[in-house]
């Protein structure tokens, strides 16, 4: 009966005998977070709030009330880990400036609170999602933004938490995905699996086909070609990434978000969406691009920039490629 606290310890004696603990210590602020987001969420229906707040966002979406609080959760429970020194959320403008960076401040954590939340009010799987770098040295402390915009592949850990029949989490180091359930019994996330592997094919694909117009006609192409005989893939469609995801890497298949005409340069956000996620593929044997490179070596430049996605199994990815060659 192994917490995610005492393998996160139990890791960390093994693979880094010389930390300290101070990452451990930054870890537990998420996790129990995301414990404080789960009941609420469970209990939403209940505590009035279900709905949203009457706000707009920066992402230009409007906040529902379970936005809001699990926002307000995580820069509470994380605001004072001493470790801790900027953090970044989807639901704000600008990013938080916890405290200069020293010895022990120098983590950012990057998050998206609650996605999904326009299925909040319909019971359907939502998530936390979040990534954590570490600030560049060498880097003057002023220059916030150049160490908030580093490339994914310098993540020093991502993670996510779904909230559904159960609520689950599913983090890497870099060292294998591991995965947790939380036991509403003792009020704390136990392993259920450890070094997830994601099998490496799968005629599987994840897609909101009502936007099949608007996708690049190599896409469209892939898309046509699942739906012959000669293919006989599935389609498996939830609406959250993070559900999606999940049932992704556990599965196995392929999860498209493509750029549209609308939204030419895609529509999930790389820092804290499709960086944690393409990380934690990767460490369970998978792949991310966005079709013109792999997702972990995109550098950044502005704080919520969006980025087409297409993730899972290494082959299913591969064959989506052969189809979709952007120019």
């Amino acid at each position: 009966m192994q917490t995610v606290q005492q393998h996160i310890i139990e890791r960390q004696r093994q693979e880094h005998p010389e930390a300290s603990g101070e990452f451990s210590w930054l870890l537990s602020g998420i996790i129990l977070a995301t414990k404080v987001i789960a009941d609420q969420v469970r209990t939403a229906g209940l505590n009035n709030l279900l709905g949203d707040t009457g706000q707009v966002n920066v992402q230009g979406e409007v906040v529902q009330k379970l936005d809001d609080l699990a926002n307000e959760t995580i820069l509470a429970c994380l605001g004072f880990r001493d470790t801790v020194g900027i953090m970044v959320s989807e639901e704000d403008d600008e990013p938080h400036i916890i405290k200069e960076f020293d010895g022990r401040a120098k983590y950012i954590v990057l998050f998206d609170p609650l996605d999904g939340s326009s299925n909040i009010d319909v019971n359907v799987s939502i998530g936390t999602i979040f990534s954590i770098l570490q600030n560049r040295e060498g880097v003057d402390s002023s220059k916030v933004m150049d160490h908030i915009l580093q490339p994914g592949y310098r993540q020093v850990a991502a993670g996510y938490v779904i909230y559904s029949s159960s609520t689950v989490m599913a983090y890497t180091t870099g060292d294998g995905v591991h995965m947790f359930t939380l036991d509403p019994t003792i009020g704390a996330f136990r392993l259920s699996q450890e070094a997830i592997t994601m099998p490496a094919q799968r005629k599987m694909y994840s897609v909101n086909e009502a936007y099949r117009s608007q996708f690049p006609q190599g896409v469209q192409d892939y898309l046509d070609w699942t739906k012959t005989d000669e293919a006989g893939y599935s389609l498996r469609y939830i609406g959250s990434l993070v559900a999606d995801f999940h049932r992704t890497l556990l599965r196995g298949g392929v999860f498209l978000y493509p750029p549209t005409k609308k939204a030419p340069e895609g529509k999930l956000r790389l820092l804290y969406e499709a960086n944690p996620l393409a990380f934690i593929a990767e460490q369970a044997g998978g792949a991310a691009t966005d079709g013109r490179q792999r997702i972990l070596d995109k550098v950044p430049t502005a704080l919520h920039e969006r980025t087409p996605l297409i993730v899972g199994s290494k082959e299913e990815v591969e064959r989506v490629a052969s189809f979709w060659k952007p120019e």
